[in-house]
């Protein structure tokens, strides 16, 4: 029983080098495979889900059990022999490295390195790959819209875990930059009205922004399209409308969680922004 996808063409680029991927099968072994091996650049993941076997690689006999992972190189022989009364079943994916010569050589830190010189490795699967091949079959089966994307991803995440085998838990040297400026000040925005709408003032904004008061709004203005006022009032009333369809919570209550002076301020204010007064929009709600 074999089931695969031949002539894909697909490609997924991590740190400068481009993996092909030329085959992708799924096969319960009935038979015995004769020795073989790849070219250069050329490397081919092994994953039995379940099943039993054995693999002679390099002449060296290796058990094969459910969750094996092995993984064979460029001119790495190997031949499978099942066991007949419960025949292993392999994922298997054929990968071809392209280098990309315009850039430097990779650091050793990084993914496409440490698998480009692993030309062998054997074990158990400690990052779940199975449920990751069920995913990939899936989308190339059923192939509904964004297929390919998830299947470029879905192979990235692979060459992740099939490093991360081989390394046991290694801490990663490589790591995000932080955020510019620029970018950040989105965050700084929006986690303002969204956690401090009661209490927030356009000068402390103004000073987490590094801005003029002016700038500030500006800024404002020119990114959401509305004044600060108009976004802190925004805030307020949407979460003035959550606690009043909460039956718990006085007005009186709300008005002062909301950092309104009194009851009728407040009252005011909600009646100015939803046109109808909090006791009626509360009561309208129960209906």
């Amino acid at each position: 029983m074999r089931t695969g996808f031949k002539d894909l063409n697909i490609k997924t680029t991590i740190n400068d080098t481009t993996f092909l991927v030329l085959n992708i099968a799924f096969e319960r072994f009935l038979r015995s495979m004769p020795k073989h091996s790849h070219g250069n650049n050329s490397y081919e993941l092994h994953y039995i889900p379940y099943g039993h076997g054995k693999v002679s690689i390099d002449d060296q006999i290796y058990n094969i059990t459910p969750n094996t992972l092995y993984m064979t190189g460029p001119h790495v022989e190997h031949e499978q022999i099942p066991v007949k009364n419960d025949p292993m079943t392999e994922y298997c994916i054929y990968f071809k490295i392209q280098k990309n010569s315009s850039h430097p050589p990779l650091d050793v830190d990084t993914v496409a390195y440490k698998f480009e010189k692993t030309h062998f490795w054997f074990g158990q699967d400690t990052q779940e790959l199975y449920p990751l091949m069920q995913q990939i079959f899936f989308e190339l089966e059923h192939r509904f819209t964004g297929y390919m994307i998830q299947v470029e991803a879905l192979l990235q995440q692979c060459l992740v875990k099939i490093v991360r085998n081989y390394e046991n838990r290694t801490q990663s040297k490589s790591h995000f930059s932080p955020s510019n400026l620029v970018d950040s000040k989105y965050i700084i925005v929006e986690e303002c009205f969204l956690y401090e709408y009661e209490t927030i003032t356009l000068e402390i904004i103004s000073e987490r922004l590094g801005l003029s008061i002016r700038q500030t709004e500006r800024f404002l203005k020119e990114y959401y399209g509305k004044t600060f006022l108009q976004k802190k009032t925004e805030a307020k009333m949407s979460m003035a409308k959550i606690y009043l369809n909460d039956d718990t919570i006085n007005i009186s209550e709300i008005a002062d969680r909301l950092n309104y002076s009194s009851i009728q301020h407040f009252s005011y204010a909600f009646k100015q922004y939803y046109g109808i007064t909090p006791t009626n929009y509360r009561k309208n709600s129960r209906v």
